[in-house]
Parts: structure tokens; sequence; C-alpha cells
């Protein structure tokens, strides 16, 4: 439901015209600029106490497993709650949870346990406030505006995304982990606050929480085009983070100069998703599910580059190219699901889409690591590429897909 808030004025013929978009945006990349930091902080926190590779991957996980389990409430609830409110709520618990872990491990008071209690207090947070932050654009800006809504959202946070980890390795580095823990906090509240001034209203709540809860799987599921989307990222998601950022820093410690390749691999696909947002702000394809498809299947490249054992400048060539094709489906995509599924339905809608593609990561990365134990490295990144390949041309086979187009401001 919009609100008079929120709402442009007629004259607007950009989001960066609206306050309320600039308000969300602002929050937006203030919060970014803490999280680009916090995994290598998280990461030297469990280190500093003398803990292995067990016990980060323990923290991870539960850093994980709450997102997945609280995902569907998270989903109920932004489509019968005021969106700003839950967003507001969910910063603040992402802040205390940061901070309390930023005071004890500045304090030297850190075990495991407590690193990985805050890790699941946090993981909460992102599965509450994550369904609420994909419908709240939809709420700010008129339809005709999401793409470039979408990618103005995406542009400093991409730019942040390259600058961040040099940065906490700075931080961390200097003063240690605390420092950054303290920054990601203070960001999380400074968010909270912008988000809690846009004052979105409550969707009209009907029936039980259950009763919600089965419409909305009836509703994804009668949407042909958006489980389909769902079942093929699934796959896509779990063997690209398998194949990139599991086996992708195998493949360079071993063949591409170590650290300072994979560093540049990284680098190059992080400026791919920069262009990638300059590309959105530009060009508006009318097939918007089909573009963001289709242009999944640049992920292929790299994976297919490192094990094909082409050289360096071919693989951050790939690279980039990846990260282009990326951020364009990532766009596409966020404004076909906007323009195409009511507001009072898409919290639930993106939680059921966001649940299929976190289910899959923990087992892609789990078989990967078994299939890396009976073939070699550079055939699994093989087997990875196909994967997506296979799931995007799957996934093009759908005719619904052809179906979800861009609106124009008389559709509505």
């Amino acid at each position: 439901m919009k609100t008079a808030t929120a709402l442009p004025t007629p004259r607007s013929t950009t989001p960066l015209s609206v306050p309320a978009f600039r308000r969300f945006g602002l929050a937006s990349l203030v919060s970014a600029t803490g999280s680009a930091m916090a995994p290598l902080a998280l990461a030297y926190s469990v280190i500093g106490e003398g803990a292995g590779a067990g016990s980060l991957g323990l923290v991870l996980a539960l850093n994980t497993v709450p997102t997945i389990a609280f995902l569907l409430v998270g989903g109920v609830l932004a489509d019968r709650l005021s969106g700003s409110r839950i967003l507001f709520l969910g910063n603040l618990l992402a802040a205390a949870a940061q901070g309390t872990l930023a005071a004890i491990v500045g304090t030297g008071r850190a075990t495991t346990a407590s690193i990985a209690l805050c890790g699941l207090v946090s993981g909460v947070a992102v599965a509450f406030s994550q369904p609420a932050t994909q419908g709240a654009l939809a709420q700010i800006v008129p339809p005709e505006h999401l793409q470039q809504a979408n990618a103005w959202i995406r542009l400093p946070t991409n730019a942040v995304k390259v600058a961040g980890p040099v940065v906490g390795g700075l931080v961390v580095a200097a003063h240690g982990p605390a420092w950054a823990l303290a920054w990601d906090a203070l960001t999380f509240a400074a968010a909270a606050l912008l988000l809690l001034g846009l004052r979105l209203d409550a969707p009209p709540a009907v029936g039980s929480v259950l009763s919600s809860l089965r419409e909305g799987w009836t509703g994804f599921w009668s949407r042909t085009w958006l489980w389909t989307y769902t079942a093929a990222g699934t796959v896509l998601v779990a063997a690209w983070l398998a194949g990139f950022q599991l086996l992708g820093p195998l493949v360079t410690a071993r063949h591409y100069d170590g650290a300072r390749g994979w560093g540049l691999v990284q680098a190059a696909f992080a400026g791919g998703l920069l262009a990638g947002t300059l590309v959105c702000l530009r060009w508006k394809p009318h097939r918007l599910l089909t573009v963001a498809v289709a242009a999944g299947f640049a992920l292929t490249l790299p994976l297919a580059a490192m094990g094909a054992a082409l050289p360096l400048p071919a693989v951050l060539s790939a690279a980039l190219l990846a990260g282009i094709g990326l951020d364009i489906s990532i766009v596409a995509w966020a404004t076909a699901f906007q323009q195409h599924v009511p507001g009072p339905e898409q919290g639930r809608m993106g939680a059921f889409n966001n649940l299929g593609e976190r289910l899959a990561i923990p087992l892609g990365y789990l078989l990967t690591a078994l299939a890396a134990r009976l073939w070699d490295t550079r055939t699994v990144l093989v087997a990875c590429a196909a994967l997506i390949a296979a799931a995007v041309v799957l996934n093009l086979c759908v005719p619904d897909v052809y179906r979800v187009n861009r609106r124009q401001p008389d559709d509505y």
C-alpha cells in the first residue's frame, strides 16, 4: 500500500527526486559500509581466540541457519506490518548483536560460543528484515521508475564492496576486529533511524499468520514464472558460489599466482558489478524476466575459463563479464518482481524465492567439496559451469518467462 509521504509528485522523473527514496538509499549505503568490513572482522575475531576452521564454520553456520528458519515468518510479517517498522526493528536487532560482539571482542572476553550466539541473533535480524526490504521500493517510487531505483540502490553499494574489504583489512590490522565490528553496529543503528522515518503504511492483515502462509504458498505456486525462476536460481546460486567462492581460491593458489591472482579476479568481478549497474541506469529492456534469466549465463564464463586453464587475463575478462551479467540479472529480476507481484504479497513471495536459493548454498558447498575429492578441481569447475548453463537454458524453455515484461504507467 502506498502512502502519501512515500509517493513522489507527478512531476518526478527520477527516483533521486523522491525524498523517501533518498532516505532509503542513504540507509542502504550507510549499512553497506559496515557490512563490507564485517566478514573479515568476524573471521579474525574467531581466529584471534585460537580457533580453527571448524569453529569458524560453526559461527558462519549459526549466522545462516536462523535466516533460513525464520525467513518465511519474516515474509508473512512483511505483508502484515509496516515495512518501516520491520526494517527499523531488524536493523536495531542487528546493531545490538554486532555491538555486543564488538564489546566482548574488544574486552578480550569473546569465546567461540559467544561469537556464534551473536551471529545467530544477526541471522534472525536478516530473516525478519530482508522480505520487507525487497518490497519497500515498490511503495516508495512509481512502477515506471523501479528499474532506475534498483540500479541507484546498487551503485554505491557495489562501490563499497570494492573498497570495504580493503579498508576493513587495514582497520583490523591496525586496531583489531573490535573496531570494525563496532562500526558495523553503528551503521546498523544509523540505518534503523533512517528507515523508521520512511513511515510506510502496514498492509491490511487478513486471517491468521498460518493462513497467510498457506495463501502465500498458493500464490507462489500459481505463478509459474516465479517458482521456475526460483528453482533455476537454486541450482545457479549453489553452483556459482561453490565454484567461484569455494574452488576459485584453490585454483588461483595453484595456477594463477596465489592470493594476488585471486585478488585480481575478485576486483574484476566487483568492477563488473559496477559496470552492470551503470548499464541498468540507461538500458530498459522490455522483456525483464527474459533478460534476468539469460544474463545469468555470464556466470559460467570465469568458471569455464579457470577450468580450461586459460591465461589469467582471460579469466579476468570472464570475471568482469560475469559481474556485468549478474548485476543486470539482479536489477531486471527485482524490477520484474516488484512490477508483477502485488504489494500485499511481496513479502511472502520474496521469502519463498530467497528460501529456495539459501537452502541450496550449504548443499552446494558440501557436494562440491565431495566432488573435488573424486575429480580434479578444474573438472569440478567445468561441471559447475555446465550446471549454471543448464539451469539458464531450462528456465528459458518456460513460456511464462516471456510474458513477464516491463509495465508502462497505463498498465496500472
